[in-house]
């Protein structure tokens, strides 16, 4: 009788102590640092689906290249409907947002931020080519390909661009790229349809060695003292936003290919 009751307590402790072992092996951060990196495909999906909404919500900063086990997750995922959906969804949510927002005060200073790159025009093709944030950044070869002047518009952003300057507003872009790019920027915004906006912003030579972030928070300030408000600020990196003076709204767009500080 004693040794019946012994046995199912051992058989209960050891069930007890899989299921808890099982249940620790769910977390992927775990399994990647017990396998090296290496795991099963859901795993290392899982994982790569973690980093990126870390990006995304400013959580993961300052890296250089994607983790080279996520490169494929991260290209898929650029080039997929979802991405095209979560993009669609931001900027459903700025319109939502626009239809009740503002009274614009018709003397010329509500404005509308959007940035460039992969806010307007997207360098996806170009990180087709180039490992997709998988290598680490060639600003040289970057800038060649953006001479050309070949970037698509992004469609989600595109309609929202026409529609916020038919309301009145006066759209400032406001890029990190360099003052050099000036000709080729405007040249492959006309290209594929854009029109209308009151100033680009680009970088000179003394804000080059500046964080994007501090250089954008600049800009603004700038703005401001001008007798703008800002009624919204719409990019798909974090320094687009970060720092004084701020919006009333901003909406971020999804891109976890690069980061800018």
């Amino acid at each position: 009788m004693q040794m019946g009751k012994l046995l199912r307590f051992l058989l209960i402790f050891s069930s007890l102590f899989i299921a808890s072992v099982a249940a620790a092996d769910w977390n992927i951060l775990n399994h990647k640092r017990r396998n090296n990196g290496v795991g099963s495909s859901s795993s290392l999906k899982n994982y790569c689906e973690s980093w990126r909404i870390n990006v995304e919500v400013n959580n993961i900063r300052g890296f250089d290249v994607v983790p080279q086990e996520c490169v494929e997750h991260i290209k898929k995922y650029m080039t997929s409907s979802q991405y095209k959906a979560d993009s669609e969804r931001a900027i459903e949510e700025a319109k939502l947002y626009l239809s009740s927002c503002c009274t614009l005060k018709g003397d010329g200073k509500d404005a509308w931020i959007f940035d460039v790159d992969d806010t307007l025009l997207s360098t996806v093709p170009y990180y087709n080519k180039h490992g997709f944030g998988g290598e680490k950044l060639n600003a040289t070869s970057l800038e060649a390909w953006m001479k050309e002047s070949k970037a698509p518009a992004l469609e989600h952003t595109f309609k929202l661009f026409h529609e916020i300057k038919d309301r009145g507003f006066k759209i400032i872009l406001v890029s990190s790229r360099k003052e050099t790019l000036r000709s080729s920027t405007v040249d492959n915004l006309i290209k594929v349809g854009y029109h209308g906006w009151k100033s680009l912003m680009l970088r000179g030579l003394e804000d080059e060695f500046m964080e994007v972030q501090w250089y954008k928070s600049k800009v603004r300030q700038e703005l401001v003292n001008e007798g703008y408000r800002i009624w919204c600020i719409i990019g798909d990196q974090w320094s687009s936003f970060e720092g004084p003076p701020g919006a009333e709204r901003t909406f971020k767009l999804p891109n976890s290919i690069y980061y800018l500080p």
